[in-house]
């Protein structure tokens, strides 16, 4: 095992790296930032020294030394727009995001293996044939409308929860949330809906897939065959073994959640990283941008060293000390 996260843990650094160089790049050749933050009035004498104020005036290469040098300490630049730290500005926004997702994933998982379990049981029921329909639906139907959807349903027709905002937060272990208060977890309701609904439909049908499949195997016959009870050979023998591919699956969805939360914190103006990496884009606010993609690279890096050592728990087969799966 401790091979294993060596291993792990420098392929992590190496695609960070990778990562790094190429983030970069591709944010170095994106328009000019002095076009954005300099007033058109303003003369060549000021534009001169905003642009040296910046760094700007350097070749591509030294830009990227200096970033590599500055990142080696913790330092990924300063805001162009708000003259405070990046990676501090992208980590102020990082409990919202986290929130967010964690909310999302929840309702996804407490409400998805359940469905999936009985349309896999029960493939013929009504039930089950509502439940795949609804799955498809929600794989089907845009993340911006479901959300301007559940904002027309829920806040301006019946008024039961509020259209956009954080909402009241209470403080918890230093750090702002939600959930702890009764006006944040309303604010929260209505995105977590809207984010959690495809992977909500992902685990129906993850779910649905191993029950069907393991429902036929050799020790669920026999486990039926020596008597247990329905309730026993589900939760024991069929839940145990479907979650495996169900964890390794979330595991990565959970990345892409807090990374690419974008559409739902714009629709519902959630005040979380993804509306802050739009508005970083528009105003061409490059070392917020670049302190973005490298968290959540690092991020997924994280989390797939942690699916990888659930998987390993949930099926004692798997030897990643040894290299195999």
């Amino acid at each position: 095992m401790i091979v294993f996260i060596l291993r792990r843990l420098t392929q992590s650094a190496v695609v960070i790296a990778a990562m790094a160089v190429l983030v970069f790049t591709g944010i170095f050749a994106i328009g000019n930032p002095i076009d954005v933050l300099i007033s058109p009035e303003a003369d060549e004498v000021e534009r001169a020294a905003a642009i040296a104020r910046l760094g700007l005036d350097q070749p591509m290469h030294v830009q990227f030394a200096r970033f590599v040098e500055s990142a080696v300490g913790g330092d990924l630049g300063t805001s162009f727009v708000h003259g405070v730290p990046a990676l501090g500005l992208v980590l102020q926004r990082f409990p919202a995001t986290l929130e967010l997702a964690l909310a999302a994933m929840l309702l996804a998982v407490l409400l998805g293996i359940p469905l999936g379990l009985w349309a896999g049981l029960k493939p013929d029921s009504v039930a089950g044939r509502v439940i795949m329909t609804g799955s498809i639906l929600g794989f089907s139907l845009p993340t911006f409308w479901v959300g301007m959807m559940l904002i027309m349903a829920f806040a301006v027709q019946l008024g039961w929860l509020p259209a956009g905002g954080r909402g009241q937060t209470a403080s918890l272990f230093g750090i702002q949330w939600s959930f702890l208060t009764r006006d944040g977890l309303a604010h929260l309701i209505l995105p977590a809906i809207n984010l959690a609904t495809f992977k909500l439909s992902l685990v129906i049908r993850l779910a649905r897939a191993g029950t069907r499949e393991v429902a036929l195997q050799d020790y669920v016959k026999f486990a039926r065959a020596k008597g247990l009870s329905p309730a026993r050979v589900v939760g024991v023998h069929i839940l145990k073994n479907i979650m495996i591919p169900v964890v390794t699956v979330l595991g990565l969805e959970l990345g892409s959640v807090i990374a690419f939360s974008v559409v739902t914190e714009s629709v519902f103006a959630w005040p979380g990283m993804g509306k802050l990496l739009i508005e970083s884009i528009l105003q061409l606010d490059r070392p917020v941008v670049v302190a973005y993609l490298l968290l959540t690279v690092l991020l997924f890096v994280v989390i797939n060293l942690v699916v990888d050592l659930i998987y390993s728990m949930l099926d004692p087969r798997i030897r990643l000390g040894g290299g195999r799966a």
